[in-house]
């Protein structure tokens, strides 16, 4: 529908070049200081972020660094807050709190173009929903499309490097000379962000057919989700950009590939739940990391163990599966990596969601419905004691609960706990489970 005419290694250990270059310029001061001479003004080094691209929608993605996004000046951060941003609610399954919400920024999309960019972001989350866990989950996201008002139609390096288009986020292929990396201005794209009611995941779609995107996932932001996913809007496989760069943002996930020229990693047990330094043996001898998975057989394909490379590194770390999403697109998750989504899923949305408020009294005769995944069992209340009849209900009325007329206080309770076969762990399931309760107006 295109209508226009870094994630900082979570392995390695780096010593910052601007660091380096401080001290340098201290020990040549102090020397020429001490000689009599005047010392020269240091050099400010440019800072960088290391962002993650892709070259093709098949092989595995590779890192770079780019200049970081200058600091908007108070004019344009006025100009933005008090111009377009217009919020249109493109899914709406339940309140802010209790569901995780996912917001796309579109740039190269003029004003006469802001429906086609809200029929984008509706094709683009379909395709990132056909992905489990995405797919099995749907009900916990919200999505909201955030209207950036672009002067010219589509954007820089479409179709070649000497395009230059004017457009609201400074969205361009061709980012420091690679011509898939799909950069753009992130502090735009948060004072854009932060026009939604709530941002746990944030998508920049650029009006553009051409393939690329880019992810960056060493970005904290004051809104409060982490890492920004940028995607060509009308590309049918820079889907997978963006639900690449969830397994970093929500799942917490390191990147399953290696360079060529890594080596041997040497330090410590990485974090992220799909990478060890153990092998299969060693794992379920000390039941860590995937222990709980080892020998399943894995949705994108083969049994679950011990596969050497992973993290950047050819040698020295494992990963669960030999070919996952972590490590090429056009892959599902692998089981480690989908019960890890699940748990980053739950880490901003609730398994249980009403529209009726629990603040104040409903009537004996009001309709109490409630939101649950397709995995999750429910069961209520009255009192504290259950009403077994009612069990997998979601929607119910205290009357036909049994709540009487008395004119007493009485409760409604409904419990919910996702029984989904793709969580083992039980740190994660602790998360998996919420209750509801309501006071019932008896009188």
């Amino acid at each position: 529908m295109h209508r226009c005419a870094s994630r900082r290694s979570p392995i390695r250990t780096t010593v910052s070049v601007g660091i380096v270059a401080v001290a340098v310029a201290a020990a040549t001061a102090a020397a020429a200081t001490a000689q009599g001479a005047t010392p020269a003004p240091p050099q400010h080094e440019q800072r960088t972020q290391q962002v993650e691209y892709f070259t093709g929608d098949s092989g595995h993605p590779r890192h770079t660094r780019v200049p970081v996004s200058k600091p908007l000046s108070p004019s344009d951060r006025a100009a933005i807050a008090a111009g377009d941003g217009d919020v249109t609610p493109i899914v709406s399954n339940g309140p802010v709190g209790s569901k995780l919400d996912v917001v796309f920024v579109g740039d190269g999309y003029t004003a006469a173009q802001q429906e086609d960019f809200h029929a984008d972001v509706r094709a683009k989350w379909a395709k990132m929903t056909a992905v489990e866990p995405y797919a099995s989950y749907t009900g916990l996201f919200n999505v909201w499309a955030v209207d950036a008002v672009s002067h010219d139609s589509g954007v820089s390096g479409d179709p070649t490097k000497d395009v230059v288009r004017d457009t609201a986020l400074n969205s361009a292929f061709f980012c420091e000379g690679t011509e898939r990396l799909l950069c753009v201005d992130t502090g735009k794209v948060e004072s854009y962000a932060a026009k939604a009611p709530a941002a746990d995941l944030v998508v920049m779609l650029s009006n553009s057919t051409k393939y690329g995107g880019a992810g960056y996932n060493d970005i904290s932001s004051q809104v409060g989700y982490d890492g920004i996913a940028t995607a060509s809007s009308d590309n049918d496989r820079s889907d997978q950009i963006a639900v690449h760069e969830t397994g970093h943002s929500l799942g917490k996930l390191a990147d399953e590939y290696a360079y060529g020229e890594s080596g041997t990693y040497s330090g410590p047990e990485p974090a992220q739940a799909n990478l060890s330094t153990l092998s299969a043996d060693q794992m379920t001898a000390q039941r860590q990391k995937w222990y709980r998975w080892m020998g399943q057989e894995s949705p994108d394909g083969g049994a679950v163990g011990a596969f050497e490379g992973g993290g950047y590194y050819e040698h020295g770390l494992n990963r669960p599966t030999d070919n996952s999403i972590m490590r090429s697109l056009g892959r599902q998750f692998n089981l480690p990596g989908r019960e890890a989504m699940i748990a980053g899923f739950y880490r901003y949305a609730s398994v249980l969601s009403s529209p009726v408020a629990t603040d104040r009294a409903v009537p004996r005769g009001a309709r109490i419905r409630i939101a649950v995944p397709a995995s999750a069992r429910v069961r209520w209340y009255v009192d504290g004691r259950e009403r077994k009849a009612a069990r997998g209900r979601h929607t119910v009325v205290p009357r036909a609960l049994g709540v009487p007329a008395d004119g007493r206080p009485h409760t409604v309770t409904a419990r919910a706990i996702d029984r989904t076969g793709a969580v083992r762990d039980p740190a994660v399931r602790k998360l998996l489970s919420r209750s509801l309760t309501w006071r019932v107006a008896t009188y």
